[in-house]
């Protein structure tokens, strides 16, 4: 595996991926937990509102970069990061990894890239999220694993 600066030649393929990564979460767990009508207003435009955000995850001249890890097959996983609200902190914005490739390390080889080129542009404090769902527990493990604090945040949604 090899981890290397995003190219646009990689869109396609990165709006696939997080499209396949997330499906199971969006069509699995969030739409039967919400039911039909809240899901729809929501997240009833989930694909598209991936197709929407990924291109601009890439702005290097706003601070925020995209590196890929490449095998032979083609891309393993890609990771975002991006400055935080606060001074000297970054985000990781996004995180994905190909069904086939998890459990092989690429999304810690991914986080800790990011963390280390973080760290040479002077960020002290880095963030990242996830969800508190079985979907998401491989997530937190990797998270917890790499020295992160989970913080505990409710959030809450009713139909008025």
């Amino acid at each position: 595996m090899h981890i290397r600066p995003f190219a646009d030649r990689d869109l396609p393929s990165l709006i696939n991926l997080t499209i396949e990564t997330f499906r199971p979460f969006f069509e699995g767990y969030v739409h039967p937990l919400l039911g039909d009508e809240v899901f729809r207003h929501q997240h009833g435009q989930w694909e598209q509102d991936y197709r929407d955000e990924l291109p601009s995850l890439h702005d290097p001249a706003a601070g925020r970069h995209v590196a890929v890890a490449q095998i032979e097959a083609g891309i393993a996983g890609y990771v975002a990061w991006q400055p935080g609200d606060r001074p000297a902190s970054g985000q990781i914005a996004m995180l994905a990894v190909s069904s086939s490739q998890r459990h092989h390390g690429v999304g810690r080889s991914l986080c800790l890239h990011a963390i280390h080129e973080m760290k040479a542009d002077h960020i002290d404090f880095v963030g990242i999220g996830t969800g508190d769902d079985a979907f998401h527990t491989a997530a937190r493990g990797l998270y917890e694993s790499l020295g992160f604090t989970k913080i505990p945040i409710a959030g809450y949604l009713r139909r008025i």
